[in-house]
């Protein structure tokens, strides 16, 4: 789902931002006052719906993986060797704030028919989400003031969580970021062939012997990526939108939610309710995306093929910080870092 249109204004003044325990003492009591009830036009259901800042709730450690695909776990293998640097890995992203639109929408609002399946195999229970955003062309510079004109322009959009960071070559990625999910039959090569994986054995000699021996194309990504798995893949399980390839965050609505803690790596972990079903703020993605490009998800696909040892130790290692904390409530993500305490321990 994405819309070009600009959303109406709920209130004329945003709320503050977290600027410190004097400016705002009790942040969570603001932000409250951000949070609304509205009904849905059509069924008269209640949508409820929050704007403004809230803690960063993505945990990447960028730096590594896009420094020739180390993967700090083991980077002693890695073909080209540096010191100085810890295995553990550092989240791009600690103490960052975002600037969030959280939205909580009943599941008959959700469907096509406004039903609310109860069977997993249902093909209305799966639904296929992504966001985009949109600019418009011009600015204009009249008396000092500046104003945009002209029509709107996508420059960027979001399915899958680092689809476009990792699988798209660099020379693309604006082309991406312009076109729609139907479109992207042309770029399905990338989840088929991605480099990445292409260069893991070469980067890491003798680590990951099976999986250079792999060369046709990976359906066991395209499915996931692009198309949604089918029923009879994962036991009692299905997330498939069609044959039409397209980068979208695809959720069956009849999973429920993990009973206790849920499993940081989703369905390769034996949790359903977790990525790439639907995608938890806890769910550990780059980890998840990471050994299934090694070659973790092709016995979905291929029972013969047996993965390298290494693709199931393959960590993004910023899963385990004690700073980031999720709400158990609406809007779900963290109270945001203030000015006053980022830096610091709080």
């Amino acid at each position: 789902m994405s819309s070009h249109r600009e959303a109406p204004s709920i209130s004329k003044d945003p709320i503050a931002d977290n600027i410190g325990p004097r400016s705002t003492p009790d942040y969570e009591a603001l932000a409250a006052t951000a949070v609304y009830d509205l009904k849905h036009r059509k069924t008269g259901h209640t949508v409820k719906v929050f704007a403004g800042q809230r803690a960063d709730p993505f945990f990447v450690d960028l730096g590594s993986v896009f420094d020739l695909g180390t993967l700090r776990p083991f980077q002693d293998l890695h073909l080209i060797k540096v010191g100085g640097v810890g295995n553990d890995g550092i989240d791009s992203l600690a103490q960052s704030n975002v600037q969030t639109i959280a939205v909580q929408v009943p599941i008959a609002d959700l469907t096509r028919d406004g039903s609310v399946p109860t069977d997993v195999g249902d093909e209305r229970a799966t639904i296929g989400v992504y966001a985009s955003a949109s600019r418009q062309r011009m600015l204009q510079i009249r008396g000092g003031q500046r104003r945009a004109a002209g029509p709107w322009e996508q420059v960027s959009r979001l399915g899958n969580p680092l689809f476009n960071e990792v699988l798209v070559p660099l020379e693309r990625k604006d082309e991406w970021n312009a076109t729609e999910p139907e479109q992207d039959e042309d770029f399905a090569e990338y989840a088929a062939q991605p480099e990445l994986a292409r260069l893991l054995p070469v980067l890491y000699p003798g680590v990951f012997p099976n999986l250079a021996g792999l060369t046709g194309d990976r359906a066991d990504l395209l499915a996931i990526l692009l198309t949604g798995i089918p029923a009879g893949i994962v036991p009692g399980f299905q997330n498939f939108t069609g044959p039409t390839k397209a980068d979208l965050l695809r959720l069956n609505l009849t999973v429920p939610p993990a009973a206790g803690t849920p499993n940081r790596l989703g369905l390769i972990g034996g949790d359903a309710a977790g990525f790439p079903n639907g995608r938890r703020l806890e769910d550990d993605v780059t980890t998840i995306e990471l050994r299934a490009i090694a070659g973790v998800t092709v016995p979905l696909v291929d029972p013969s093929y047996t993965p390298d040892d290494a693709a199931a130790l393959i960590e993004d290692g910023t899963f385990d910080n004690p700073g980031r904390v999720f709400l158990p409530d609406f809007p779900y993500v963290g109270t945001p870092y203030s000015g006053y305490s980022i830096g610091t321990a709080a």
